[in-house]
């Protein structure tokens, strides 16, 4: 049996955001490799083996992978969201780098799937409309000052900006500290979503001007976008303001 690898994104939490792409592969494979959580979202299959693991050993999960690809399984790595996305893409290819050449030979797929960014945008209207990026607030991987080196950098750039993983309990400081410097550099009246686990019965979605915004009001089920200079709130009677930045310049 000739074995494959796809690495598949489950979207932002409703089922029916699973693209239909992802699906037809899930139904298809023979092992479930992901974050216990993700591999949780997936409807249990007779014949089909589910390695669940921790959050922070995305490498060794991606080995796991790949080895059981070249035995011939029939194997799919799940993410939340999109997998290139801040997600297990850059894992697979960087333990495929490291490893023996035959994983090179792979048949190796990357499905893409509706991020959390996307959807998030789409619950408030549209405030990715323009130039915009994204940025992941967790130090694990990488040094906090670059972090602020590169929220700095955005903002000088005008881009709407979103942030990833804003707030644990591990480190709740950083995000208060994201805030202070987003504050200084860009003044109290930009406008701010956070979107709680959007496409879920726990959806929370809050638009409030930056200067009211609380560390409080993020953890790490919530994507937080800040507007550009250009993003504007159009006020609805009784309801939350749709949020959108301009095409033009």
């Amino acid at each position: 049996m000739t074995g494959w690898l796809a690495i598949a994104g489950l979207g932002p939490g409703d089922a029916r955001l699973v693209t239909p792409e992802v699906q037809a592969t899930l139904d298809h494979a023979t092992d479930l490799v992901g974050y216990a959580p993700y591999v949780a979202r997936v409807p249990a299959r007779p014949g089909v083996a589910r390695h669940g693991s921790d959050n922070r050993v995305e490498v060794e999960r991606a080995r796991t992978a790949l080895a059981l690809a070249a035995e011939g399984r029939r194997v799919v790595v799940v993410s939340s969201g999109d997998p290139g996305v801040f997600a297990m893409a850059s894992a697979v290819f960087e333990a495929v780098e490291a490893g023996p050449a035959a994983w090179a030979a792979l048949d190796i797929r990357v499905l893409p799937g509706i991020t959390a960014m996307l959807a998030a945008a789409a619950s408030a209207g549209a405030p990715l409309g323009h130039d915009f990026c994204a940025i992941n607030l967790s130090d694990n991987l990488k040094p906090w000052p670059l972090i602020e080196t590169r929220l700095r950098l955005a903002v000088e750039a005008d881009f709407a900006i979103a942030l990833y993983n804003p707030r644990s309990r591990a480190r709740p400081q950083g995000f208060a500290r994201a805030l202070a410097l987003l504050t200084e550099a860009c003044g109290a009246d930009r406008a701010i979503l956070f979107a709680r686990a959007v496409s879920t019965p726990d959806e929370r979605i809050e638009v409030v001007r930056l200067g009211a915004a609380t560390p409080e009001m993020a953890d790490m089920r919530t994507v937080v976008i800040l507007g550009s200079s250009r993003t504007r709130l159009i006020a609805r009677p009784g309801g939350r303001p749709f949020v959108y930045t301009p095409r033009s310049a």
